[in-house]
């Protein structure tokens, strides 16, 4: 298993593995996404792959440097884990772990102390893997809107 940043060339198999985590778009509207936001040359947004032995992208992180507020953090700015995604089929594998330490290296590069990241209130199998991986719970929050 390899992990490396993503690149342009990465678009097709990244864009497909998106749509699995947020299914809402199809990988042609996620390729657009991805391109828009960190394709751009912005410093403060990255994204890492894994690779099998293979070469097939199994997995993914997207990351990005906040320098506003981030929720339960003490620091700014603060590297911000923005999604992730593993095949089902190499979970518990280690690929994960990988991919955040892909992640806190590139914070701690840029001058950061913490690494935050968040998950839906139902989404227990991310509050494990996040438990797992050293994250502590800060708080849970509800949010609301009203239309005007």
């Amino acid at each position: 298993m390899k992990v490396r940043e993503a690149t342009a060339a990465d678009l097709g198999a990244w864009s497909v593995l998106r749509a699995q985590l947020w299914p809402d778009d199809d990988a042609d509207a996620h390729a657009a996404d991805i391109a828009e936001t960190f394709l751009t040359g912005d410093p403060d947004q990255i994204a890492f792959l894994a690779e099998d032995a293979r070469g097939r992208v199994v997995g993914f992180v997207e990351a990005s440097i906040r320098h506003d507020y981030v929720n339960g953090c003490d620091t700014s700015p603060v590297a911000f884990g923005e999604g992730a995604f593993i095949l089902p089929e190499v979970r518990g594998t280690g690929i994960g772990r990988a991919l955040a330490e892909a992640v806190a290296e590139w914070g701690r590069a840029r001058g950061c102390a913490e690494l935050a990241s968040d998950a839906l209130l139902d989404n227990t199998a991310s509050h494990g893997f996040h438990a797992a991986l050293g994250f502590e719970e800060t708080e849970r929050v509800v949010f609301f809107r009203r239309r005007l």
